[in-house]
């Protein structure tokens, strides 16, 4: 799916323009006990309560491409004959109107999820007629190409607030507010089927994960049988473990900071041609910006070989998921330094007398723990 695809869904999380009409769900405690389900009608809550929980629902298809959203690719078999797509694809057309299918896919999730705390399970059907775009990227709301049908699962914590002191001016006098159970954000959950160009994907779902470097894996095993996509925060830090070994006496600042450049330039170039694909970088581009490094060729084949163990041969990655784009860090045992990526020409590292140093060029005004100095 594309950003421009997942925004046209968000969109219909308001009760004038989506058809959810009821969500069901359970409560589960902190013992992994279903203490209540329920099956909640938006037409009975008022407007602010239906905005309010049509809003959770929505925060699922929140985030990042690659890093808190990863696409679920279901292999052929499983479509044809796998048991994890038959009860997806029933809970789907049935428009969650069967009751023991829904009971047994929360026991499902319970059973391979571990959330510490008390959470909620979110289940929605919605149908969206999805409308007719014209050449010129105008949605003709009189012309439907399909009615796209699809689930949305979220699975919120129930976190307690704390108790407060409150003045009410009305009475002019004030009040100790009880500490009550609060529905937070969604901590996971996925849409299915995928809405891949602006059409129903049977072989795709999308997976939500509000922490990037937390993905779940029992969960994704159980109702999907098929492996997480790597963590973007295990991306970054497996990426750079990669390189740091297949490099060697070879790894130099200049190298890295190349590296770095070249994946920053992408991820700049990508955002202003307001591409709809998603951004990805193979193996082969990598090796490109080592070579133009000078990097030797017995190095390279080591990167080729260790980037194929540990991503897969010609597994694409998202550039995102490899560089922080708002700073590079040069870091000692005892001294961190944060570089703004576009000055980071500014470092340099030289041998002076046998000794090795980091120099920063300071041409401009320079601070110590806030306070301005001089370099005389």
């Amino acid at each position: 799916m594309t950003e421009r695809e997942i925004a046209e869904l968000r969109r219909r999380f308001r009760p004038d323009r989506s058809s959810i009409t009821h969500v069901h769900g359970c409560y589960v405690n902190e013992s992994r006990e279903i203490v209540a389900r329920f099956d909640q009608s938006l037409a009975l809550m008022t407007q602010g309560e239906s905005e309010s929980l049509l809003g959770i629902l929505k925060r699922t298809l929140s985030g990042t491409l690659g890093r808190q959203l990863l696409d679920i690719e279901f292999a052929t078999r499983q479509v044809a004959e796998g048991e994890e797509h038959r009860i997806l694809m029933a809970l789907r057309d049935s428009r969650l109107q069967d009751s023991e299918k829904v009971e047994a896919f929360f026991h499902t999730i319970i059973a391979a999820l571990s959330l510490e705390g008390n959470y909620m399970i979110l289940l929605a059907h919605d149908a969206y007629d999805v409308p007719y775009r014209a050449k010129d990227g105008a949605d003709q709301q009189d012309a439907s190409s399909e009615v796209y049908s699809y689930l949305l699962c979220s699975i919120c914590p129930v976190k307690p607030t704390k108790p407060a002191l409150s003045y009410s001016a009305h009475a002019n006098e004030f009040r100790r507010l009880r500490q009550d159970w609060v529905v937070s954000p969604p901590e996971l959950g996925f849409l299915f089927p995928a809405f891949d160009e602006r059409s129903t994907n049977l072989y795709n779902a999308l997976y939500y994960s509000r922490d990037p470097g937390e993905s779940h894996p029992d969960f994704v095993e159980a109702v999907f049988r098929t492996p997480v996509p790597m963590p973007a925060d295990t991306q970054r830090e497996t990426f750079k473990s990669v390189l740091g070994e297949a490099l060697s006496e070879d790894c130099n600042y200049e190298v890295v900071q190349a590296v770095h450049d070249q994946l920053c330039g992408l991820i700049a170039d990508h955002k202003a041609s307001r591409e709809e694909e998603p951004l990805v970088i193979t193996k082969g581009a990598v090796k490109c910006v080592l070579r133009a490094a000078g990097v030797s060729d017995s190095r390279m084949n080591a990167f080729d070989a260790g980037y194929d163990e540990a991503f897969g041969e010609g597994t694409a990655l998202s550039p995102r998921n490899l560089v922080d784009t708002s700073r590079m860090e040069v870091r000692t045992p005892d001294v961190t330094i944060k570089v703004n990526p576009e000055r980071s020409d500014l470092v340099k590292t030289r041998v002076i007398d046998g000794v090795k140093y980091i120099l920063i060029r300071a041409d401009d005004s320079v601070e110590v723990d806030g306070v301005s100095i001089r370099i005389g």
